[in-house]
């Protein structure tokens, strides 16, 4: 169950948590957009919250590209079709650190808040709706999408936590 804030931290880990989000901040006002900017927000907190929190080692400019990069590769920012786009390479550069670095700690990022393209807790708001990947549910060993069950169907499927609302009351 997500806090009621989910962008608060514990005191100890407060000046990191800020550190990272003013490079954040900066990174996703200038190469991305506002729905970035608060998501990795989010997700920093989120990991300052874990115990032990993997941020307390290490620099803030490495985990502020982890977090970037790992909820960037579960929306897709590294698809050219995609709007914003980045590559990896470039995102890691605009942090002043090497891609294969960006990338691992980026691999435990997304292990840390469990991460994924069915997860949308971590998908920009704007995809949700149009996300088949968070949509598809089991049924009865028949991998169906959710938009299309009748609304009983849905409101079990969204009381189990299986879909993120109940599609046409958002």
């Amino acid at each position: 169950m997500p806090p009621k804030d989910p962008y608060k931290v514990p005191n100890k880990m407060q000046a990191k948590v800020d550190d990272i989000n003013a490079l954040t901040d900066e990174i996703c006002e200038q190469k991305l957009n506002a729905e970035y900017a608060e998501l990795v927000r989010r997700a920093t907190a989120a990991l300052a919250r874990k115990r032990p929190s993997p941020l307390a080692q290490g620099w803030a400019k490495t985990w502020a590209c982890a977090v970037v990069y790992a909820v960037g590769q579960v929306n897709f920012l590294f698809d050219k079709t995609q709007t914003p786009h980045m590559r990896g390479d470039e995102l890691a550069t605009a942090f002043g650190i090497s891609k294969s670095t960006a990338s691992s700690k980026a691999k435990v990022v997304r292990a840390a808040l469990k991460m994924d393209y069915f997860n949308s807790e971590w998908m920009l708001p704007g995809r949700i709706d149009s996300s088949p990947m968070i949509w598809i549910i089991s049924v009865n060993g028949l991998m169906v999408d959710a938009r299309h069950m009748p609304r009983e169907d849905q409101e079990i499927a969204y009381e189990k936590g299986l879909i993120p609302y109940i599609p046409g009351e958002r």
